[in-house]
């Protein structure tokens, strides 16, 4: 017998997957890098004052202003130990403490008072609920300033000027008609199985609200809790108009007067306090950001 001899001839199908995948990369190659470039390129522009004011908090005033180098060839801490003699013989712990008890007050007044607000708008049947709903989310139309004059002659009839009433009360009034909307939103879109199974159990509304409303508004809340307190924090137009004792002002407040006591010279103080103000709002921010886009974006945009 003899051994028949074939030829074998290489297939001429699709090309391996190694090469195709290899041509998609270089057909991709050049988008992608554009992409990155241009993302490091806009992540420049965003960082440079940031890191520009970090390092201007330790150079000495006439560094700062002539030269735009973001770190100083020789550090000083001069510009963050002058803020332990305080402004205007007032500790800046006292600015400190003043923001956070209005802060810390604006978000104890916003969650319980928008959410109860909420949940009678989502969960409670009564008469004009849906006209008085949207007479509230128009209030949202009103500039903030329109209302300044008006409520600043209410409070100076009510002998409430230099105190921190003016800018606590609306908070524990439900007068933040966007946190109340938020909260509706969020508690529309609970399942309604869950009310009607605590009403057989015999609750009424209040245990609703608290036992099983709130627990699952969590998200809601915290973002409400996240912008209320960094509003607060960073309010300057309120404590100027209602407070006229320095040692009730905030941190808004105790940095104007630093800059009215030294002027333009000292910069490096002024942007060491401006950065020390802003360290407790990072800090919050930072404590509960991840609440902050669950909770936007489960609040519904339906219902």
């Amino acid at each position: 017998m003899s051994a028949q001899a074939t030829d074998v001839t290489p297939a001429t199908g699709a090309p391996p997957p190694q090469s195709t995948r290899a041509a998609a990369l270089r057909r991709r190659l050049p988008g992608s890098l554009a992409w990155h470039l241009g993302s490091l390129a806009i992540l420049a522009v965003i960082l440079y004052p940031v890191l520009w004011v970090i390092g201007g908090s330790f150079k000495e005033s006439g560094d700062i202003v002539g030269s735009l180098d973001l770190f100083p060839g020789d550090p000083i801490t001069d510009n963050y130990t002058s803020l332990a003699d305080g402004i205007a013989d007032i500790s800046i712990s006292t600015f400190f403490v003043n923001s956070l008890f209005l802060a810390v007050g604006s978000v104890i007044g916003i969650v319980v008072s928008c959410s109860l607000t909420a949940y009678a708008f989502a969960k409670i049947r009564f008469a004009g609920r849906n006209l008085l709903f949207t007479l509230m989310i128009g209030t949202l139309l009103l500039p903030y300033h329109v209302l300044l004059i008006p409520q600043y002659v209410l409070f100076r009839n009510l002998d409430m000027i230099n105190t921190y009433t003016p800018l606590l009360l609306g908070k524990y009034l439900a007068t933040e008609a966007f946190f109340v909307f938020l909260m509706v939103q969020f508690m529309r879109n609970l399942p309604r199985e869950l009310d009607e199974a605590a009403r057989l159990d015999g609750c009424g509304h209040l245990r609703i609200y608290w036992s099983i409303v709130l627990p699952l508004c969590r998200p809601a809340l915290i973002t409400s809790a996240i912008f209320t307190f960094i509003n607060s924090w960073n309010d300057f137009m309120g404590p100027l108009i209602y407070l006229n004792e320095p040692g009730k002002y905030t941190i808004s407040l105790g940095l104007k007067m630093f800059v009215d006591q030294e002027g333009l010279a000292n910069y490096g103080g002024m942007i060491a306090m401006s950065l020390v103000a802003l360290l407790p709002v990072l800090a919050f921010f930072l404590a509960f950001q991840r609440y902050l886009i669950d909770g936007m974006a489960t609040s519904g945009l339906k219902g």
